[in-house]
Parts: C-alpha cells; structure tokens; sequence
C-alpha cells in the first residue's frame, strides 16, 4: 500500500504534525510520499491530507480523478472534513493498516474546466456594487436577483459559505444541490435545492461576473455561467463511529442547549 502525506506549509502547525504522521506510519511499516499541497502526483492508494478544510478540498478535488480515498488531519480552524486532530495522530498507523475507517462518496459540481467540492461564487465583477443575475435551470428562466452574489453548492458545501449566508444544510448523501443567493434585495429570494440531475446556468443581466470555485481558483469577468454533476466523485475517509450528525453536533454545535452564566 502505497500512501502520500499531502502537507500545507501555509499553515504554521502543518509542520510538526506531517513529521508526527511520518513517524506514525513509518512505526506502522507503512511506505509513504510527501507532497506539498501545490505539487501534487497520482500513484497512491491511500492519502492523509494535513491541513485545514481548503486543504483537503484542493487534495480530494485532485484524488477524485483516480478515486483515490484521502483522509484529513486537521491543522486549521474548523476542521469539518479532517476530523482527526493532532493528538490522535497516534492512532494513524492502526486506523489505515486495519481499515478502521469509511469512505465516503461526495459528489461535485463542474464548470468551464474547474471542479468544486463545495461550492461555486458568482459575484458581479465590480466588488462595490449588488449585480443582476438570471437564473436557469435546464435552459428556464426561473428567478432574477439583485443581489451581492449566488452561491450554487453541494450538499458537503452546504456547512460552508451556503450555511452562513442562510442556506439549508443537506445531508451529504442527498444527490442535490442548492442555490443560495447572498444579501438579495427582495424578500421573496430564498434558497431553492435542486437535484443533481439538473443544469444551472446563471447570467449577468448588466456586468461581468466573476465565479470563485471553492475558494481557491476564480474565473474572472464571463457574462453567463454553466454549472452541472461532475463526473467524478470525492472519496473521502473517516474514521469508524463518526457520522454526519456527531460532526455537526460536535464542530458547529448544533442543537447544544446554551450553557446559563451566571453574572
């Protein structure tokens, strides 16, 4: 078994912990690369993405094309997708060699050469300014906004930028994606799920549009947008016992009574 350590070195912590996932699988006699995060190679069975959550997007987004599962040791922030921490590092070596863990298929959207596991942005290209857009959905003209952006995830990117711009979380199985708009002038503008089956197409009414996908790559001033199903599939890994429902009880404290203070 073939596995490489996909490392950040942005991050400030990601050093001690790749060194700490090297010595882990060398212990366990298992044979593994290295790879910087903006240098990556095909060829492994098995990836351990050490980082933040734009970290293991960009990994998984690459490991898709070969179906290669990648799993994520956080060294972010949140962390919603590398639910191993650096303390349990430890545990590497037994959790890969004995296949203590599941894989997850999470499905992407494409567009114009780029591919997104969570998430596309489009904005209109002046950035002082709300843009007008019209939405299609298989060629039908079903909303217009006047609005500071759209947001078209996935059901893995509905817990991201979606979510905080007011969108429903989606189960990342459901095979949909939803439509976010962000700071609409209307009330009547709400977020709206669509299956996977379906073609989005969003145009500028009066500017150029710029669309972000995941956050890292951007297509600048295009005047229509055509988003679809990628063909490929994330894999991701997560260790035995974790579920959608826990990380979202755990990381984003959904549905925790507040804890009185007392003053």
């Amino acid at each position: 078994m073939k596995i490489a350590i996909v490392s950040n070195k942005k991050i400030l912590q990601t050093t001690d912990i790749t060194e700490k996932i090297e010595n882990e699988l060398k212990n366990s006699g298992l044979d593994y690369d290295t790879l910087d995060v903006n240098n990556l190679k095909s060829g492994y069975d098995f990836v351990c993405s050490a980082g933040g959550d734009g970290t293991i997007l960009k990994t998984s987004r690459y490991y898709a094309k070969t179906a290669t599962p990648v799993m994520g040791i956080n060294s972010g922030r949140l962390g919603f997708l590398s639910l191993i921490t650096p303390e349990e590092v430890y545990m590497l070596g037994d959790i890969i060699k004995n296949s203590k863990y599941e894989i997850q298929e999470r499905i992407m959207l494409k567009t114009k050469g780029c591919t997104a596991l969570n998430d596309f942005v489009i904005k209109g290209h002046s950035p002082n300014r709300s843009a007008k857009f019209n939405l299609y959905i298989n060629d039908r003209l079903v909303s217009d906004y006047i609005a500071d952006g759209l947001i078209i995830s996935t059901p893995t990117g509905s817990t991201a930028y979606g979510l905080s711009a007011g969108g429903p979380i989606l189960v990342p199985g459901l095979k949909s994606f939803v439509i976010v708009p962000i700071c609409a002038h209307t009330m009547t503008a709400r977020p709206l799920v669509v299956p996977d089956s379906e073609k989005i197409t969003v145009k500028s009414v009066d500017e150029y549009l710029d669309v972000s996908c995941d956050g890292q790559e951007t297509i600048v001033k295009v005047k229509e947008i055509g988003i679809e199903l990628s063909e490929y599939r994330a894999k991701l890994a997560f260790p035995v016992g974790d579920n959608f429902y826990s990380i979202l009880r755990n990381k984003l404290n959904w549905g925790v009574s507040p804890v009185s203070q007392n003053v």
